[in-house]
């Protein structure tokens, strides 16, 4: 379970890096593409954090 919190928190941070060069680039095609990069960092951060929910003890689950 620690190392499931570990890869959510690098994801998260890795989702937070590109947002920021997002923001900085002057390039049209890299905007997009970190803002795709961002996204889908983001979109499995949210997966991630959505399996820790499932599988935390209390929720009827076994904890692996």
């Amino acid at each position: 379970m620690k190392d499931m919190q570990l890869h959510l928190e690098k994801l998260r941070a890795d989702a937070a890096e590109c947002a920021l060069i997002r923001d900085l680039a002057t390039d049209l095609k890299k905007r997009e593409l970190f803002t795709r990069l961002a996204d889908h960092l983001a979109t499995m951060a949210a997966e991630v954090e959505k399996a820790i929910a499932e599988t935390a003890p209390g929720r009827g689950t076994p904890a692996a």
